[in-house]
């Protein structure tokens, strides 16, 4: 093949995109349509509780759109990430929704299903082999850690999927995957260049957010050719420039010109960027460089607790600027009032109008607002834990009487009846770490499906 097209319908499964930027799309003839499922982004919550950050009718108003045109086109699509954590639940959840599609189209093809979630036993083995290593935290990996987390999942390159593609399958669901491998799969089994085409689809993965004006909601179209490669938006109203396609390599980024991804790292120092017309950027010059041993990044989530939140505003200049310091003197009081371990649970304060965004990296020391938004968050052992320290927290401070205080009737403006909102569990990721594999299809295993 002298080129290859992909067709990125959005940033997002479920986030939705306009049709006639997908119909534009595929009247451009792609090879392949791919899309990420999901991220790590909204947090450990949805990989602990099994479910997903989309919602059903989103995923399937995008998969009803895209199935069509990949049922006239005959092409491969593919979804990385499935279900947005892409454990085992996540997959099931995604496939139950294609079947009903399919049930009620009556659409004829095969499909694979790729797992992701790793069974412990088999991490335990890993671990007591020494396959597993520290990441970005630096913190080693206990045994602890595998056995209380809920999921696991290992974070998969291109090669299961282009094993799926190997056995035939035109409809591919994978778990955890690299964000680029959907994208990426078909061009690498097609013998493109592996710099090249992770790049393309490490712009592709996010939609039209490499386009001005951008967006995840949007269509992208990447054109790999042997020595570059080409993107384009695909809706009218935007356009790529050699700005925003550049500036894309910050997104998200600790280095912008060191990428790693499962088996190797993306070098991007000779990266070149040109505006072929109005609305089309042409890239070259990137490298993917191999790395030994084949590691893929590990993902846990493990419960904690469970959360209540009460959400109040204040409006008196005098509590403004004591703000800390009565914080402080409720928490005490808190203390006081319960015979229970300080340890069953957590106080946490969201200032919102202080340093509710950046909290400790806020530089701005000094409040300079008029009021002040304040969350409170309690993290208990139980849910009965959570909901009466809440409870005692907001009553405290609602009617805690600070120097100079004036009003009596009450601190707070409650933004909800009742004030007190139970979140339910908590989680929290227990396993961020490298695990090293012999073979990178070793923990992904494949299952086909004829439909």
């Amino acid at each position: 093949m002298k080129e290859i097209k992909v067709l990125a319908p959005n940033g997002l499964l479920g986030y939705g995109f306009p049709k006639e930027s997908f119909e534009e799309g595929m009247k451009r003839k792609p090879d392949v349509i791919a899309v990420d499922g999901g991220s790590t982004d909204p947090g450990p919550y949805y990989l602990g509780a099994g479910k997903s950050f989309t919602s059903r009718a989103g995923v399937k108003r995008d998969l009803e759109i895209i199935l069509k045109a990949r049922d006239e086109a005959k092409i491969p699509f593919i979804i990385g990430s499935s279900g947005g954590s892409g454990g085992s639940p996540h997959l099931q959840w995604l496939k139950e929704i294609v079947e009903e599609i399919v049930s009620e189209k009556g659409y004829k093809f095969k499909m694979a299903l790729i797992e992701a979630e790793i069974d412990k036993n088999v991490l335990l083995e890993k671990f007591e082999e020494g396959k597993i290593k520290t990441f970005e935290s630096k913190q080693p990996l206990t045994k602890e850690a595998i056995e209380k987390s809920e999921h696991i999942v290992a974070q998969m390159g291109v090669e299961p999927i282009i094993k799926a593609l190997d056995m035939g399958a035109e409809v591919i669901l994978a778990g955890r995957a690299y964000d680029p491998s959907s994208m990426a799969a078909l061009p690498i089994k097609e013998g493109f260049d592996p710099g090249l085409t992770f790049h393309m689809c490490k712009i592709l993965e996010c939609g039209a957010i490499a386009a001005v004006p951008g967006s995840a909601r949007d269509c992208l179209l990447g054109t790999l050719y042997k020595d570059h490669f080409v993107v384009e938006p695909m809706n009218p109203i935007r356009k790529c420039t050699e700005i925003s396609v550049a500036a894309h390599t910050l997104y998200e980024k600790g280095n912008p010109l060191r990428l790693p991804g499962p088996g190797g790292e993306l070098i991007l120092d000779n990266v070149k960027f040109e505006q072929l017309d109005e609305r089309r950027v042409k890239v070259s010059g990137s490298k993917f460089i191999p790395k030994e041993p084949y590691t893929v990044k590990l993902e846990g989530s493990a419960p904690v607790g469970f959360r209540t939140i009460s959400i109040a505003g204040v409006r008196c200049p005098k509590m403004i600027k004591q703000i800390d310091d009565i914080l402080e003197n409720v928490n005490k009081i808190t203390k006081e009032n319960f015979d229970m371990p300080e340890s069953d649970y957590n106080i946490i304060y969201h200032i919102y109008g202080k340093n509710g965004v950046m909290g400790d990296l806020e530089p701005q020391k000094e409040i300079t607002s008029h009021e002040l938004g304040i969350v409170i968050e309690v993290v208990g052992k139980t849910q009965d834990i959570a909901d009466t320290i809440c409870s005692s927290v907001r009553s405290t401070l609602l009617h805690y009487g600070y120097p100079e205080r004036i009003a009596t009737a009450g601190n707070l403006a409650l933004l909800y009846s009742p004030s007190d909102i139970k979140m339910g569990p908590v989680y929290e990721f227990s396993v961020y770490h490298l695990l090293e594999l012999e073979d990178p299809t070793e923990v992904f295993p494949v299952t086909i499906y004829q439909f």
